[in-house]
């Protein structure tokens, strides 16, 4: 690890007053501090804010939630409230890392984590993310982890965070507040930018915008919310493909329907076409099948990465049959033995 200078802020202007280009804003420290270690990230200057007062709260806003972005993982996915109107943001949580880390990785911490791609780790290898214009060592190289969507000839790294994709199902919101003192907000999928031949530049935020808090809508009354995590072992292993699903029923319709992704793309991945081919329609195989046939591309950036094309359909098609009731029904088409009455 390099030298630094370690500062604590005073408040959130003062914090704002402190950054420059060579400083890093340090809250849990569950990523940054790993990446320091091996010296991916460098900051000359961390300024540390866990002692700001008011930031770590959840607090009502309107008919929604106000999460402070010093909110611990732990604090929000067993929340109450969280469990009873948004019990897919809970569970997207507690799918990730450890109790551990939980108890020390913060709101706006977990949004701003870095990607785990092994090349953007390795300081031996070429990334563009890291070092801008040396290249992608993933191209040609081992792609396990890599992403489907959003990539790029310069990057094809995916985004780690399940907690930021409970949120895109989710419709929330990222409250940023400007050098300036002026407040923005930002859906959370438009916080983060595709890699084009920039993928270094990872977020919208400006020098000087610190994440203050993440703004939850109303809850979906009537909806029924699930989180599905595909990843090599049961534990502290990061998605190879999850599908958060929200659905609400009318009879037997699927009235409304919200889907995210993770661990296929850059940022938490959605696509409004596959919620409309869902909205409308009886919850059977069939339409599944055509939600997971759009959903899918037809080829993998990366040859390592086609696994991923038949996970994430039957992962989503999963996802899909418990969130509308139908896991616990038997698909007699497919079950049917041979030349019996279907």
């Amino acid at each position: 690890m390099k030298p630094f200078d370690y500062q604590r802020a005073h408040s959130l202007a003062d914090a704002s007053g402190r950054m420059g280009d060579a400083a890093s804003i340090i809250a849990g420290g569950t990523n940054l501090l790993d990446l320091m270690k091996i010296q991916v990230m460098t900051p000359s200057r961390v300024i540390d804010i866990s002692r700001l007062s008011g930031m770590d709260r959840i607090e009502p806003h309107g008919d929604g939630l106000r999460i402070g972005a010093l909110v611990t993982n732990t604090t929000l996915a067993t929340d109450a409230r969280i469990r009873a109107g948004w019990p897919v943001l809970s569970r997207a949580i507690l799918a990730g890392a450890s109790a551990q880390i939980r108890n020390k990785a913060t709101t706006g911490g977990n949004l701003l984590q870095r990607t785990r791609c092994p090349y953007f780790y390795d300081t031996a290898m070429a990334c563009n993310k890291r070092a801008p214009g040396t290249g992608c060592s993933a191209q040609g190289g081992s792609g396990r982890m890599l992403a489907l969507f959003g990539t790029s000839d310069d990057c094809l790294a995916a985004h780690p965070s399940d907690m930021a994709v409970g949120l895109a199902v989710l419709g929330a919101e990222v409250e940023i507040r400007a050098s300036s003192g002026d407040t923005r907000t930002l859906p959370v999928t438009q916080l983060y930018t595709l890699p084009g031949n920039r993928p270094d530049i990872e977020t919208g935020l400006e020098k000087g915008d610190i994440i203050t808090a993440v703004i939850l809508p109303a809850p979906r009354i009537g909806t029924r919310q699930t989180y599905r995590k595909v990843r090599d072992r049961a534990s502290y292993a990061f998605a190879l493909v999850s599908v958060a699903a929200v659905l609400k029923m009318d009879g037997d319709t699927i009235a409304e329907a919200a889907l995210a992704f993770g661990g296929v793309a850059p940022r938490p991945w959605t696509d409004a076409a596959v919620n409309g081919l869902l909205t409308g329609k009886r919850p059977e195989p069939a339409t599944f099948e055509r939600a997971a046939a759009h959903l899918v591309p037809d080829t993998a950036p990366h040859p390592e990465t086609a696994f991923k094309r038949p996970l994430l359909r039957r992962t989503l098609i999963a996802t899909l049959r418990e969130a509308s009731g139908l896991a616990g029904q038997v698909d007699t088409a497919r079950n049917a033995p041979s030349g019996a009455p279907q």
